[in-house]
């Protein structure tokens, strides 16, 4: 088996070991959300964090791995009835032993007993509930009266890590069990009055690349602490990086042994961490210090408070104090606090951390009578001792120490695209129509954005439901969401059926007795049971085609459109959809957003809308086809809703109307921004052909 990569050799992400050694010290803060650009090791670091996590007792054969010294009362695989009884020795306290009867004491592993590694649980992006949860066969528990139960992953991380990767992308519903078992320490399985309830306390560690989208802000802030990695800046620790992961392909069982005594040291300061908790006291006026930070940084609820105060307390027991000070409050906050502010679900994560920083150096500021900001004591061995070489034998520097407090990590979404210059790049035409002009007298009206210039979207409103006509039958692997109705396991029951091969995931009781009846029997059968067919909702891909030319540079129109289309963004989030955007002005169209989750990019790519030049309708409908031709083929399950924001001129180009077999089928919405007392009703025309509905603009209104 190959080794893990080592912990202790990390180069950097000082933020990101820190919060995971942590939580490792006091799993109540409640997990890490680790956002990050791709290849910056998130998936490594959280990896080598499980062997660092001292091995566990567990009562032999239990699928559920309960702790001898206190059984789980409501575990599956019990009751549990243990003889022994677990104390401490003086000289280990994290090393119980088993004392049988009176007199004869034996290690920890003895009769009735194992013990094996601490867990590491991956649950991949497309894990069904059943698969998370665990499945009961309900089948077997009707017909036989058999509590038969499947254990999950929640059962599988018990008292281990649970290891979620692109945690963005799983569906809600999937997300709150998650958080809801690490907060309760249990799993919950329902299903049609059959019920089972196991232990489930775990370390939660969830990484994410924002370029995918951001999950609800709601979800974010039961993650207890947040940390943003990026890769180095400079070209030695990248180079670093690189030289030691190529050592450890080579020969990793090698590379591992340079670092065995550096990991083992830090394991042990987790055992010694967690022996300290409890004996770790938190100072009313530090206490006081953090509720002032968290009502100054202006967070919801008081989940900040006590996450801030656990971090501080573990903080202090991986120091080796006993009293929490001002500097322990401080670092805790900078891990716990830059996530839990976002007031706008479309604002980017971290748009507040330089107030957090006024925030801190008001309520926290240097004290000179204090250690270094989270320092630790002259005593405190080198958290990180390095190697005495390099891969490749020759004498090297040992790598930075683990710093006691968080590093100034930026926790800013992907760099964006610059704002196009003022200029409309030669797309305008002198020739245009006077309302598609660049002519002074339109561009020097007030409140009127001239071509290739700015307009600005004003506040969102609650727009009316888009939905596509139809059912869609969601099968696993299909998309979650609050649009369009779907076929699914979740919703509305409208029907029953035979089951159709797998396993049964919901019965229908009424149908299921009458088949019995049926037959004249007066128990239910195998063959009697009916599944339920329920009706949910699903989420689509909205694609937006927006009309950018300069005939809606007229009379504030262009700001009336990026107001509608905000609003239609922030319900497209809402609803879980995926979304994209296209343009067109001048001779073209532009993908200005590819089809992605990540909403606050649409809203950016929107600001930078510019308009100006002629009306090329059909070169913006050609390019939606092609774009959702290409997401067809990327996934085929999620049904796209296309949205045109125009007021159908053209004025360069083909007719569009030649263009529209290319979206033949695709379910469609025109919103009509024609305005004035004469009104050609080009939309209108445009929505006929694209079988679509069509609504004005002044009507998008809920």
């Amino acid at each position: 088996m190959t080794p893990p990569y080592p912990f202790s050799a990390v180069v950097g992400l000082p933020d990101l070991r820190l919060a995971l050694l942590l939580t490792a010290v006091s799993p109540a803060i409640g997990g890490v959300l680790v956002r990050g650009e791709k290849g910056t090791a998130k998936s490594t670091v959280v990896r080598a964090l499980a062997a660092l996590l001292p091995d566990i007792d567990v009562v032999a054969g239990c699928r559920f791995a309960c702790d001898p010294a206190a059984p789980d009362a409501e575990c599956p695989d019990g009751p549990h009835t243990v003889d022994t009884v677990l104390t401490s020795t003086p000289d280990d306290p994290g090393l119980p032993t088993v004392t049988v009867g009176v007199e004869l004491e034996l290690d920890a592993v003895g009769p009735g007993f194992e013990r094996r590694r601490s867990a590491l649980v991956e649950l991949p992006v497309g894990a069904t509930e059943d698969r998370v949860v665990g499945t009961l066969d309900l089948q077997r528990a009707l017909g036989d009266g058999v509590k038969a139960y499947e254990p999950g992953l929640l059962a599988a991380a018990h008292r281990g890590v649970l290891y979620v990767d692109e945690v963005n992308l799983l569906p809600d519903h999937l997300v709150d069990l998650l958080l809801d078992a690490a907060a309760m320490g249990r799993a919950h399985v329902e299903r049609d009055g059959v019920s089972v309830k196991h232990a489930a306390r775990f370390l939660l560690v969830g990484t994410m690349n924002p370029e995918e989208g951001e999950p609800r802000p709601q979800l974010v802030d039961r993650f207890g602490l947040v940390v943003g990695v990026a890769a180095p800046q400079e070209a030695a620790p990248r180079a670093e990086v690189v030289r030691r992961r190529l050592a450890y392909e080579l020969d990793p069982a090698a590379f591992a042994a340079r670092y065995v005594a550096d990991d083992a040291a830090l394991a042990e300061r987790i055992v010694t961490a967690r022996a300290r908790l409890a004996t770790v006291a938190l100072p009313d006026a530090e206490l006081d210090r953090i509720a002032r930070i968290c009502l100054a940084y202006r967070v919801d609820g008081l989940r900040a408070d006590i996450v801030v105060a656990r971090t501080a307390v573990a903080l202090a027991a991986w120091q080796g104090r006993t009293v929490v000070t001002k500097n322990d409050v401080r670092d805790a906050a900078r891990l716990a606090l830059p996530h839990r502010r976002r007031r706008d679900p479309l604002d980017p994560p971290g748009a507040d951390r330089d107030r957090l920083e006024e925030v801190l150096e008001q309520e926290a500021g240097p004290d000179p009578d204090d250690d270094p900001p989270g320092g630790p004591p002259p005593s405190d061995p080198d958290p990180e001792p390095g190697p005495s070489d390099k891969p490749d034998g020759s004498a090297a520097p040992p790598p930075a120490p683990l710093p006691p407090g968080p590093a100034e990590q930026s926790f800013d979404p992907p760099t964006q695209r610059p704002p196009v210059e003022p200029s409309d790049g030669g797309l305008s035409d002198k020739s245009d129509s006077p309302d598609e002009s660049a002519s002074s007298d339109v561009s020097d009206m007030p409140g009127v954005a001239a071509p290739g210039q700015l307009a600005f979207a004003g506040l969102p409103y609650r727009p009316k439901l888009l939905t596509i006509a139809g059912r869609a039958n969601r099968q696993p692997g299909s998309h979650a969401g609050r649009r369009s109705p779907a076929l699914s396991r979740h919703g509305r029951v409208v029907r029953s059926r035979a089951p159709i091969g797998g396993k049964l995931t919901s019965i229908h009781v009424p149908d299921t007795i009458r088949a019995a009846a049926l037959r004249g029997v007066r128990r239910a059968e195998a063959r009697d049971v009916r599944e339920a067919v329920k009706v949910g909702r699903e989420a689509n891909l909205v694609l937006f085609v927006v009309d950018a030319s300069g005939s809606m540079a007229a009379r504030q129109r262009m700001a009336v459109v990026k107001t509608a289309v905000l609003s239609l963004l922030r319900d497209a989030y809402q609803r879980r959809d995926k979304v994209g955007m296209v343009s067109f002005r001048g001779r073209d169209a532009e993908l200005v957003l590819e089809p992605t989750a990540s909403h606050e990019v649409g809203v950016v790519r929107l600001a930078e809308l510019r308009t100006g030049g002629r009306t090329p309708l059909a070169a913006g409908l050609r390019r939606a086809a092609r774009t959702l031709h290409g997401e067809r083929r990327r996934d085929a399950r999620r049904r796209p809703l296309l949205v045109v924001v125009t007021d159908g001129r053209s004025t360069s180009g083909p007719d569009p109307l030649t263009v529209v077999p290319l979206l033949a089928g695709v379910p469609a919405v025109v919103v009509d921004c024609e305005s004035g007392p004469i009104r050609l009703g080009l939309a209108r025309r445009l929505a006929a052909a694209l079988e679509a509905s069509c609504i004005p603009l002044s009507s998008l209104g809920a």
